[in-house]
């Protein structure tokens, strides 16, 4: 308990940028997501997690990764490489990464969840990861250059503070819309069925990392076009930034519903 409490208090310290969606962003994919599950993959999830709901754990693996023992997980939020890739070569290139990533902790942990051998412990901390994991590949900023830190070192000015392409979309667009994660997450769960079901059958994590590199690459080019965006920013980024909280709980229920099947 005092290490978890004093990685809290490092955590205060710091700023925002180093969490992906923010707080509220992954609470409220986590909402989502319960909001989507099976009922034998909710009791799967309650007999792993116990009191805690996947909202609330969403933010555990940011929590420890200022933990000495967890220090080797902070690159597992994020996978880096060079823009201009197209489809094929972008998978390809996640792929045959040997250094940890987002894309290789998530199956991991998704294996670790599932595997019966490993303790209740084991497998509730794997929970932990996978919900965190698949919430940062879905925001774009989080397939970003390796050389800028995933825009964290590119320089902007919105709302008249400074931030940067990587902390405005962590959390400074979710703070424009007022929201908090339990009226996000309410407010985006509902999905036509249509349209949950082409994001659902989308399964490989690899493509969903494409989404948002994608998506990267447009930022990029808009922020070296405007590092100082005005009130039209949001609104025309407001769409995207709920299509990827939709598809980021959609997807993780996905996830739980098929290994707790």
């Amino acid at each position: 308990m005092k290490k978890v409490l004093f990685a809290l208090a490092l955590l205060a310290a710091l700023p925002l940028r180093l969490w992906a969606w923010g707080v509220e962003g992954h609470r409220a994919i986590g909402i989502i997501a319960e909001n989507h599950l099976t009922e034998k993959a909710r009791r799967q999830v309650a007999a792993l997690l116990g009191t805690q709901s996947l909202a609330m754990v969403s933010t555990i693996p940011d929590e420890m990764r200022y933990l000495p023992e967890y220090k080797d997980t902070a690159p597992w939020h994020y996978v880096n490489t060079a823009l201009g890739l197209g489809h094929d070569q972008y998978l390809q290139t996640v792929k045959a990464q040997t250094t940890p990533n987002a894309y290789s902790a998530l199956l991991l942990k998704i294996k670790e969840m599932k595997d019966p051998a490993k303790t209740r412990e084991q497998r509730a901390e794997a929970l932990d990861f996978v919900v965190h994991i698949v919430g940062d590949i879905h925001q774009p900023m989080h397939t970003g250059r390796a050389e800028d830190k995933g825009g964290n070192d590119i320089k902007m000015t919105y709302r008249g503070k400074d931030t940067n392409l990587h902390s405005l979309w962590d959390s400074g667009l979710l703070d424009y819309q007022g929201l908090t994660y339990t009226e996000m997450g309410q407010q985006y769960s509902p999905v036509p069925t249509p349209l949950a079901k082409t994001w659902q059958a989308t399964a490989d994590p690899a493509e969903w990392l494409f989404e948002s590199y994608t998506l990267a690459t447009q930022l990029y080019a808009d922020a070296a076009q405007n590092p100082n965006p005005d009130y039209r920013y949001y609104p025309a980024h407001a769409d995207q930034v709920k299509q990827r909280l939709q598809q980021a709980g959609l997807r993780l229920a996905a996830v739980l519903n098929e290994a707790f099947k």
